[in-house]
């Protein structure tokens, strides 16, 4: 694995002082690696899994040409353009059972959606497209062409084709296509681990009476639910107080139980703890000033596993298999403390970089065009990210406005949002009517 120093010097123009958004998910993706530990799982268990390999369709889907509606089937040569035909009914084919009969010209047979076409026969006409009397079905002339409503074998897949790829994750429909292939199990890389605390002596968690200059935990809260969506395996170790010798302890605990660790507090400029001097102490670890808002303060870096064996607070067994010492080193994201702040530099930044590492292709969500329905200030020379609401205009598009307030301790209008309208680096301010970027909420948080 490359150290910071490393990327840094492939990255043109880096300067930690001031990042562009851009910059952050680069080195990123060049920091991180994915998990390699391959485990099968029934397709039931596997919604939101990460493949491990390809794949192959073992057989073709559908397994025969098949009627794709419920009708009369019979051979299309038979059609004509000006003409009505006229067709003698022999036979009915049920779904799951194959015609044995023998279809002539001049003949169909009633067929059910699903149902094998009987050798010789490609065309279905809709039972509703056909008037049917004395056990005759009349199909009217230029209603129908030869092969309509016919599923031909292999029309999804053929066998041997892969039918998924590696690093997809497993969606419902992608369940759903798995099973109808017949396999019962899949490969997939292990749950990401990932361990969250925040850190410092003001906050409290739920439970704690209030006390004046206190205030309750909502990152841990938040980050819970953005890394439970994103199907990690989440190591909840509460709230660190700002003193060495427990911040040491939770941090070679997580870095020993975890492939991530994702702090939030104690990485703003100029802050008088200990949470930095940890970090430094134990790890390869950059303090970087971001060109954003909210949430121009992260740390980033790793914690190299070999080097703890000296410190007092080194874990050494664990009571279950899941919960035992990683080798190499743990990626850490230090967050700021403001709540959307947290929430931002998560979505912006670490959601990417945590897909990657559990091994999924796709790791940046795809951002929408949405109309400003509101003028919006903004300085080129940083991203901003306002919390944003997205509707439909009365002519079908997308409009988007803000939910007002836009400072990094308004948690409720990250509630109100769904999605952030992102304001690129170099762009200055918005009038009414130009086009936004818009990163959607919807399955994220």
């Amino acid at each position: 694995m490359k150290t910071l120093a490393h990327i840094a010097a492939e990255l043109a123009g880096y300067d930690p002082q001031a990042l562009s958004a851009d910059t952050v998910n680069t080195f990123l993706h060049q920091l991180v690696r994915p998990v390699t530990d391959v485990e099968q799982v029934r397709v039931f268990k596997a919604l939101d899994r990460v493949l491990a390999n390809d794949i192959v369709s073992p057989i073709s889907v559908p397994p025969h040409d098949n009627s794709a509606m419920d009708g009369f089937a019979f051979a299309g040569s038979q059609l004509s353009d000006t003409q009505p035909i006229t067709l003698q009914v022999v036979g009915t084919v049920l779904a799951g059972k194959a015609w044995t009969g023998q279809v002539a010209s001049g003949q169909c047979v009633r067929i059910m959606t699903g149902a094998i076409m009987p050798q010789g026969l490609d065309t279905v006409v809709p039972q509703e497209l056909a008037s049917v009397a004395n056990n005759q079905a009349s199909i009217a002339a230029g209603i129908l062409k030869p092969g309509d409503n016919r599923r031909f074998m292999g029309e999804d897949l053929m066998q041997g084709q892969p039918a998924l790829q590696k690093g997809e994750r497993l969606t419902p429909a992608a369940l759903g296509l798995v099973a109808s292939l017949g396999i019962n199990t899949v490969p997939v890389l292990r749950h990401l681990r990932v361990a969250y605390f925040s850190t410092g002596d003001e906050i409290l968690s739920l439970g704690e009476a209030p006390r004046e200059g206190a205030v309750y935990d909502s990152n841990r809260y938040t980050v819970f639910g953005l890394l439970t969506r994103l199907g990690c395996e989440v190591i909840d170790m509460g709230v660190v107080r700002d003193a060495p010798e427990a911040l040491e302890a939770a941090f070679v605990e997580a870095a020993c139980r975890a492939d991530a660790i994702i702090t939030s507090g104690g990485v703003s400029v100029g802050e008088a703890d200990y949470t930095k001097a940890m970090m430094k102490k134990l790890g390869d670890v950059a303090f970087w000033k971001i060109a954003m808002r909210p949430g121009r303060p992260m740390a980033v870096g790793q914690i190299f596993r070999d080097k703890l064996a000296s410190s007092p607070h080194r874990v050494m067994t664990f009571s279950s298999e899941k919960n035992s010492i990683l080798e190499g080193s743990a990626i850490l994201f230090g967050l700021p403390g403001n709540p959307v702040a947290v929430m931002v530099t998560f979505l912006a930044f670490v959601r990417p970089a945590l897909l990657r590492m559990m091994g999924a292709n796709a790791s940046a969500p795809p951002l929408l065009k949405a109309h400003s329905s509101e003028p919006m200030r903004k300085k080129p020379g940083r991203t901003e990210y306002q919390r944003g609401i997205v509707s439909t205009a009365p002519d079908g598009s997308l409009q988007v406005k803000t939910t007002g307030n836009q400072g990094s301790g308004v948690l409720s209008s990250m509630a109100q949002a769904n999605g952030l309208i992102v304001l690129h680096h170099t762009q200055g301010n918005v009038a009414v009517g130009d086009a936004l970027d818009v990163m959607m909420f919807d399955g994220m948080i």
